[in-house]
């Protein structure tokens, strides 16, 4: 109760000391909020990711301000910056090139920091194109799994392809245009064809596109495109019972085509087991 009552009662925007993480369009630069517009107009001054882009959104509303860079290759240092600005009592925003700051950019680290020494850190709520995308997909969206961009390095992007492949919660990933191809044919390799799937194009933009339904009609869909834009994919998890009954005859040829490449039973068994997410014993069962 006290809590809500203070949040109600906050002083006006911005106030001294707090850093504000302030939420800006994907896309379409209506999306703006007007809290929004207050603090980037009203703040000590505002760290971006790409000056170059936050001038865009400043321009277009006739806003003035202070703008220094904020991003992976000074965010050490000019995090000590903002926290002795923040101490001396100015209020700073921190936004990114385009959504909300801290999903898959320096605004985590900032944050963390700020928290650390003992202040304030407010959230301006605004456009995400994960939350945006998986809404427009249908897909059970109660719970889900964020996994940003995947990792670069084999062993470790293996690793997450195959939680994904086995996960029975709708999975949100992040690529770019230039690996989407790649990508959707690892899926193909882990999940199968049959996965029901839906890739966001250019969020909330003049273009905006939905492509599904599954993972055979988006490869087959993006094969002859020079694929750009802001890439988002919204995968549907399994359902293992019913996945099981579709996939007994495709694991049984991959069981088949292991034990031809020279493993045993149990090591073909064992990985197919753990990409398939059953028991070891019904891989077993399939000779």
């Amino acid at each position: 109760m006290n809590n809500n009552s203070s949040l109600s009662h906050r002083k006006e925007e911005p106030e001294k000391g707090i850093l504000y993480i302030v939420g800006t369009p994907i896309g379409n630069l209506n999306d703006i909020s007007q809290r929004a517009l207050n603090i980037l107009k009203n703040v000590s001054l505002v760290a971006c990711e790409d000056t170059r882009q936050t001038i865009k959104i400043m321009n277009k509303f006739n806003i003035s301000n202070k703008l220094i860079s904020l991003n992976q290759h000074n965010s050490s240092i000019k995090n000590r910056k903002i926290i002795k600005d923040l101490k001396e009592g100015k209020s700073i925003a921190i936004v990114s090139d385009a959504g909300m700051p801290g999903i898959c950019d320096p605004g985590e680290d900032i944050a963390n920091s700020i928290k650390s020494e003992g202040l304030d850190v407010i959230c301006i709520p605004g456009a995400c194109a994960a939350l945006t995308a998986l809404v427009s997909s249908g897909f059970p969206s109660s719970s889900f799994v964020f996994e940003g961009f995947l990792p670069r390095k084999k062993i470790d992007r293996s690793k997450i392809l195959l939680e994904i492949s086995n996960n029975e919660k709708t999975t949100i990933i992040y690529e770019s245009p230039k690996r989407l191809k790649k990508l959707l044919k690892e899926l193909y390799e882990f999940c199968g064809g049959d996965r029901e799937i839906m890739v966001a194009r250019e969020l909330t933009k003049k273009f905006e596109e939905h492509v599904g339904n599954n993972i055979n009609e988006v490869i087959e869909f993006f094969n002859t495109k020079n694929v750009i834009g802001e890439i988002t994919i919204i995968l549907k998890g399994i359902n293992k019972k019913r996945d099981l009954n579709l996939n007994k005859s495709s694991m049984k040829k991959d069981l088949n085509d292991l034990i031809n490449a020279g493993l045993s039973l149990s090591a073909a068994s064992k990985y197919l087991a753990k990409k398939n997410g059953v028991k070891k014993s019904e891989i077993y069962n399939l000779i």
